[in-house]
């Protein structure tokens, strides 16, 4: 089985560094415990496919070369008593040196009903291997926070963050059962976005349609690559600060599209982002830390978006950032019914009326961001002026 699908971040997370390696599960039912491999593992994240996909390669890790029917026991259903999956647990492996039960969806129960699961783990077999899955649901926190405390077990978790995805689909193509050239792997991190779900099944089309180890370029992906993935939002937000229309809009769509993200909530993401700008927007605050203490951020936490925010706010000048909320507030109205226009043109105007801002923004003095001066004779062009940008939306 290729480690190209398998669980984001999960050779990083204790108990998964793979068959045999310090901490793994490994392929031998021996005892585990303290000092050796982990009895318990909770697979937790948001994306159904990636939980499904690091569940499936943790079960081949633990069932090893063992007959799976006699050695995995896996419930699902409606009908699960979670008591009987714990006197499972508790069982002796029969015709088998091991015993891996696995149990799906455990977001749909509440945390009363998984205390058979938190018993067990005070005392869990040596000859059992216990694999709980998310999905259903919510997990209860104090059920995730038994996990985390109990010796003998380990939480593996499969949401990619925004830092973390550009290292997870290298990791992933690395191990691929094709070669991408770097221009092709750019392409495939681009176009997939916040959809890293798609990229096993993408590399598993590849490798049909090439051949394993076939080198592709970026001309290989185009009939195979689909529709353009989800973005987190601040790829929009980013593009906006530049300037960028052509790439702002389409990163617009994407949020629209494939994000399925409602109109609303698109706006509510651009009303916070220049909010945030606005609150920043004084000749007064000059660092970093002022900034975050303006914005709310607590001690310890990362002052990043404060950095943005700061950095945006002096490209953009005192009045490009309320140029910026008169056309947020605008859009607001034509949004809720003042004009009878599509949600995503709207959408379409106020983002090309941001980008026009950010590219004609007098920057306040002592700005270190990239912003264009205002033309000679002193006023920068109204938000509105001319083309599709048009006041009233």
């Amino acid at each position: 089985m290729s480690t190209t699908g398998g669980p984001p971040r999960a050779e990083a997370g204790p108990g998964l560094e793979g068959p045999g390696g310090a901490g793994g599960p490994g392929r031998a039912g021996g005892a585990g415990g303290p000092g050796g491999a982990p009895l318990a593992w909770l697979v937790t994240g948001d994306d159904p496919s990636l939980v499904a996909e690091a569940v499936a390669k943790l079960a081949v890790e633990l069932v090893g070369d063992a007959e799976r029917s006699l050695v995995l026991e896996d419930f699902s259903g409606e009908a699960l008593e979670l008591g009987a999956v714990a006197e499972a647990c508790r069982t002796p492996p029969f015709l088998a040196d091991r015993r891996v039960v696995l149990v799906r969806d455990a977001g749909r129960f509440t945390a009363d009903q998984l205390q058979p699961l938190v018993d067990y783990l005070e005392g869990p077999m040596p000859t059992t291997r216990l694999v709980v899955a998310a999905g259903g649901g919510q997990l209860p926190p104090k059920f995730v926070s038994a996990f985390r405390q109990a010796p003998e077990a380990t939480v593996v978790p499969t949401d990619v963050s925004g830092r973390e995805v550009h290292s997870w689909v290298a990791e992933r193509l690395a191990n691929a059962p094709v070669r991408l050239v770097p221009a092709a792997a750019a392409v495939v991190e681009a176009h997939l976005g916040e959809d890293l779900n798609r990229l096993s099944s993408l590399l598993a089309v590849l490798e049909t349609a090439y051949g394993p180890g076939a080198r592709l370029d970026v001309a290989d992906l185009a009939p195979y690559l689909g529709q353009p993935g989800a973005v987190p939002p601040w790829d929009l937000t980013d593009a906006i600060d530049r300037g960028d229309p052509d790439q702002a809009l389409q990163l617009l769509h994407r949020l629209t599209d494939a994000g399925g993200r409602h109109p609303l909530v698109v706006l509510a993401i651009l009303q916070r982002h220049f909010g945030n700008i606005l609150r920043v927007q004084s000749p007064s605050m000059t660092s970093e830390a002022q900034a975050a203490e303006a914005l709310g951020i607590a001690k310890g936490r990362s002052t990043f978006p404060a950095k943005k925010a700061l950095d945006a706010a002096r490209r953009l000048g005192p009045a490009g950032a309320g140029d910026a909320i008169i056309a947020l507030a605008e859009a607001e109205l034509a949004l809720k019914g003042k004009l009878e226009w599509e949600p995503v043109l709207v959408l379409e105007v106020l983002v090309a009326r941001l980008c026009r801002l950010a590219r004609t923004a007098r920057p306040t003095s002592g700005s270190r961001g990239t912003g264009a001066a205002a033309p000679a004779g002193g006023r920068r062009p109204r938000a509105g002026a001319g083309g599709t940008a048009a006041r009233g939306v």
